[in-house]
């Protein structure tokens, strides 16, 4: 079962076929399970996006006549302060930027994909007043199976501030996409400008060239220590998750410690993105930061200079800056590498001494025979302990001209085009989305082709969302949201219903095994007090149990027996009430301020507030503890003779022998992990920004603790299960009930003294089986 760990497997391999419509009003949890495990596809209903652009034109509108909550003022405690209105896009991302302050482990990617199915949901069912394009690529990212990462810590249950920053980032181009599969960083392409046209882009992720602060040092991976030393462009993402640094990988035949083959092909191991195709095929220049550099022509590498000494001139004595003399773009203390195939080096002709040799061969040249520094065969600018990547597949470097050095900002892959020029090489004419002066977005255009560009992705590119222009207001709009805490919920509502319909079967054979009387489950009984989850519990068993021709060998069973139904039906109650508030809160706009529907007000509330899910969240986990400590019950039950008439702890061979002894001291390991997740996450209790948010809902954290729940309910059940199903082996009549043929065939026999841990992991692994009978 799926709990906080090895999440990543559950996400199927295959994306399926069906889809499942998001609309922003039908969204159930089962499509959200569907979405997160990858197993259906999203699709976004037109009317629904035309839902979306309608908020978006009314709050621009709004925000004309009126200044707009955290749009023309700050937020939090700096509610009050005005924002002036040329600064509201800067603003917004400023806001991202500070907000992306998570930490703690990477979220699994399950878990990020109901985010992401959530979040577009509830954007589309109107009222956020964010450009429509956000919601384009958040449905993107779950077709294409790549996610932003995120981190576990940073919400209190009113709103998932640091998680969806982060996504903001990535839904940007300032952070990478990883795969689902993979968690390998993946850059991204041209951006879309308010409106879905193609502009501005920031290095993906670099320091942010758009003005605000650079990032801080802080928000570096803990693994960026392990690379010191490397240039800039082969560290990774500044911004990602130390948990996913591991997974940056280097080309195969640059790695020190696994030398290419010589039968491999030229370009085995580079990234998708480098890898040659059709050489007909045009293709865009590779994008740039928003700004160029000083004294760069349109188009250039704005890349800063890092604090790094400048490597050697090219060949023709011209640094990066275009003039003979000029400093390179990209600073970087190692020397130059060695010559390229055609024997030039990064700074002189055909057979010149290059600066350094390398302990690692160079990259090969793109198609055309250019290298990543320059001309057809030049070396690259700067040298480093590792060659530089390849130009694009036009032999453009960020510089411009062909050939040139393209000094990515991230590991494996080159920077965008600014906001000046399609590419770094090209010319005003050729982009699209051109920002106006000062910096602000032009107003919204409808969308359509770029002029210039391809329609499609060019062959052999990573296909990936297309980063949004943020235009002023969309910043709060995408934060103002729990769909990260109500994804982990719906997985968790999901996961746990499972093992509570498991749990019939499993008490079904532990009452067999102990010929226990089905009078307490008679409907009889259940008709007069008619809870919904009790008499439901009841049925489950009776069915389950199948006819007995016999009563029971007591006039009373234990509790753990007897009491099954009254224990087991209130979690059943809870998760459907859980269900009931996720489907709600997933298919109702929840963003501050709300967008009137007929677009004539904004109304500041508090809808962020997630009280409702933070108690029902609270409910499931008590119950659950409730019933689980039966199951705990049932099995110290089947261990002994004065019940079950078998030898102690159902043992063979000397008298001495323990048999399946241990499994309570596991089942009860497991129990305790329950009763901590069960403490009520809605009695804390935490007073923020200068006193202006003095509660909170703590609804992020009942929705991990649920989720650490499922790992450990399981494991109780499945010490359950391997003791029942030895026990009805060891009986000399046949067991009836309808779990043990499953149940028998799957788990392994022997009744000696032996490891468990085999049986008890087959036996969790049956739950699922047993759900569904």
């Amino acid at each position: 079962m799926d709990g906080t760990t090895g999440a990543a497997a559950r996400v199927s391999p295959d994306t399926g076929d069906t889809p499942v419509v998001l609309d922003g009003r039908g969204l159930g949890l089962a499509a959200v399970v569907r979405l997160a495990d990858a197993e259906a596809v999203p699709a976004v209903a037109p009317q629904a996006l035309e839902r979306a652009r309608r908020s978006w034109l009314a709050a621009a509108r709004l925000a004309a006549g009126g200044r707009l909550y955290g749009r023309g003022t700050g937020v939090g405690a700096h509610r009050s302060v005005p924002v002036d209105a040329h600064d509201e896009t800067e603003h917004g991302l400023r806001l991202l930027r500070s907000h992306a302050g998570g930490a703690g482990a990477a979220v699994p990617v399950r878990q990020v994909r109901a985010m992401l199915a959530i979040r577009a949901n509830q954007l589309l069912a109107g009222g956020s007043g964010i450009q429509p394009a956000f919601v384009t690529a958040l449905a993107e990212a779950l077709r294409l199976r790549v996610h932003p990462a995120v981190s576990e810590y940073g919400s209190l249950g009113t709103g998932d501030l640091t998680a969806l920053a982060q996504t903001g980032l990535t839904l940007i181009g300032e952070r990478p996409w990883h795969t689902d599969a993979q968690h390998d960083p993946r850059p991204a392409p041209t951006p879309t400008a308010p409106g879905g046209l193609p502009g501005p882009a920031r290095p993906v992720g670099g320091p942010a060239a758009m003005p605000g602060p650079r990032q801080a040092d802080g928000d570096r991976p803990q693994a960026e220590a392990a690379l010191a030393g490397l240039p800039a462009q082969w560290r990774g993402d500044p911004a990602g998750d130390a948990a996913d640094q591991a997974t940056i990988t280097l080309p195969r035949q640059w790695r020190v410690d696994e030398p290419p083959a010589p039968e491999a092909a030229p370009t085995a191991g580079l990234p998708t993105q480098w890898r040659t195709t059709d050489p007909e095929t045009p293709h865009p220049a590779p994008a740039s930061a928003h700004h160029p550099a000083p004294g760069a022509a349109v188009g250039e590498d704005p890349h800063p200079a890092t604090a790094l000494p400048a490597p050697p001139a090219d060949r023709h004595g011209r640094g990066a800056g275009g003039a003979v003399g000029e400093g390179p773009h990209s600073a970087t203390a190692p020397p130059a590498p060695p010559a390229d195939r055609h024997g030039r080096g990064a700074g002189g002709a055909v057979g010149e001494d290059p600066h350094s040799a390398t302990a690692l061969p160079a990259p090969p040249a793109d198609r055309h025979g250019r290298g990543a520094g320059g001309a057809v065969g030049e070396g690259p600018h700067s040298a480093t302990a590792l060659p530089a990547p390849p130009a694009d597949r036009h032999g453009r470097g960020a510089g411009g001209a062909v050939g040139e050095d393209p000094h990515p900002a991230t590991a494996l892959s080159a920077p965008p085009a600014d906001r000046h020029g399609p590419g770094a090489a090209g010319t005003a004419a050729g982009g699209s989305g051109r920002a106006a002066a000062g910096g602000q977005p032009t107003a919204p255009e409808p969308p359509g082709p770029t002029p210039g560009l391809p329609e499609l992705p060019a062959p052999g590119l990573p296909e990936l969302p297309a980063p949004v222009v943020p235009g002023p207001g969309d910043a709060l709009a995408l934060l103002s949201s729990n769909a990260l805490t109500l994804g982990q919920a719906a997985l968790a509502c999901h996961d746990l219903d499972v093992l509570l319909r498991a749990a019939h079967a499993v008490a079904a054979l532990s009452l067999e095994a102990v010929s226990g009387s089905l009078e307490a489950y008679a409907a009889e009984v259940h008709a007069l007090r008619p809870y919904p989850g009790i008499a439901r519990a009841a049925a489950e068993v009776r069915r389950l149990a199948g006819p007995r021709e016999r009563p029971g060998a007591r006039v009373q069973d234990p509790f753990g027996f007897r009491a099954f139904p009254q224990a087991h039906g209130p979690a059943l109650d809870a998760a459907d009430a859980l269900r009931r508030i996720v489907e709600v809160e997933a298919n109702c706009p929840s963003e501050n301020p709300l967008i009137a529907a007929d677009g004539t007000a904004a109304h500041h509330h508090g809808g962020f507030y997630a009280a409702p899910l933070g108690l029902a969240l609270d409910a499931l986990n008590l119950a659950v503890l409730q019933t689980a400590q039966l199951s705990a019950a049932r099995l110290t039950a089947l261990g002994r003779p004065d019940l079950t008439g078998l030898p102690a702890f159902l043992a063979a061979g000397p008298a001495s022998s323990s048999g399946t002894m241990i499994l309570e001291y596991t089942a009860n390991s497991a129990l305790a992990e329950l009763r901590a997740c069960a403490a009520p996450a809605s009695a804390g209790h935490a007073v923020l920004s200068h006193g202006l948010e003095e509660a909170a809902s703590f609804a992020s954290q009942a929705a991990r603790q649920s989720l650490r729940a499922v790992d450990a309910y399981a494991t109780v059940l499945a010490c359950e299960v391997v003791s029942a199903v030895r026990a009805s082996r060891m009986r000399p009549d046949e067991p009836r009930a309808a779990a043990f043929a499953v149940a028998d065939a799957a788990l392994p026999t022997g009744t000696e003294d032996r490891p468990l841990t085999a049986d008890v992991t087959a036996a969790a692994g049956l739950l699922r089986v047993l759900a569904g009978l």
